[in-house]
């Protein structure tokens, strides 16, 4: 019979953890300062050291900001540095205007299989379902077909999106008290069908790509999965390795 050995986790971590159970229950919310250094090693009880540790980790992570002078704050998407972040298309050139989202449709379903097993819910529970356009300098470069769990997103409207000034993440975040954490994407190239290529003023049969994403909050939780297509006739998509 084989025994398993128990898990170490170095303490720095079980900071982090307990770091990330205050961030998920709201005690710190986006854009608001955490206790200094000296507050969290005393409200743990543990070295200053430790506690930088965990805070580092959650830097790099994009949970928490450093801002030089002023102490440790809660990213938000409400931040503009945080636009492409989760957005990787990018205009040939220096201009990174941001782009503008145009909302086209919003609607309530049930989840079918796909998308129940992906948004980790019941098949047959509500869902609800928004197609937009980005738009680079008024120019349509990405569709997008998004589906949420009904539950979390009560309220949200095609008025809501349309009224809406920031990015889609931070009115989940402002509105809904969601933030995304991680996503994980698929992209494969695919060819603009009649119904895509109208929508972005490209030809039927022109390369584009699919990505699918699926975006997940606190506790690892999928509370997004979108389907978007994206014109690179002159935007590429980046991503920093590291």
């Amino acid at each position: 019979m084989t025994q398993t050995s128990p898990t170490f986790s170095p303490l720095y971590r079980q900071i982090k953890s307990l770091m990330l159970q205050a961030l998920e229950s709201g005690e710190w919310g986006p854009g608001q300062a955490i206790p200094s250094e000296q507050e969290l090693a005393g409200r743990f009880g543990v070295s200053q050291g430790t506690v930088r540790k965990a805070i580092d980790e959650m830097a790099a992570e994009n949970l928490l900001v450093r801002k030089q002078g002023k102490g440790t704050y809660v990213a938000s998407h409400n931040d503009p540095r945080s636009l492409f972040r989760f957005l990787r298309l990018v205009p040939e050139g220096e201009d990174l205007s941001h782009p503008a989202s145009v909302p086209l449709e919003c609607w309530r379903a049930k989840a079918g299989q796909e998308a129940a097993r992906v948004l980790a819910i019941e098949p047959g529970s509500p869902i609800i379902i928004v197609r937009r356009l980005l738009e680079f300098s008024a120019k349509p470069v990405v569709v997008d077909e998004i589906y949420l769990p009904g539950e979390v997103f009560q309220g949200l409207t095609l008025e809501v999106l349309q009224t809406w000034k920031g990015s889609l993440y931070s009115l989940f975040e402002s509105r809904f008290g969601l933030r995304m954490i991680r996503a994980e994407e698929r992209i494969r190239a695919v060819a603009a069908d009649r119904r895509t290529a109208e929508m972005l003023r490209v030809r039927e049969g022109e390369p584009l790509l699919s990505v699918e994403r699926v975006t997940y909050t606190y506790g690892d939780r999928p509370v997004e999965w979108r389907r978007g297509l994206y014109s690179t006739a002159e935007h590429f998509y980046l991503n920093e390795l590291n």
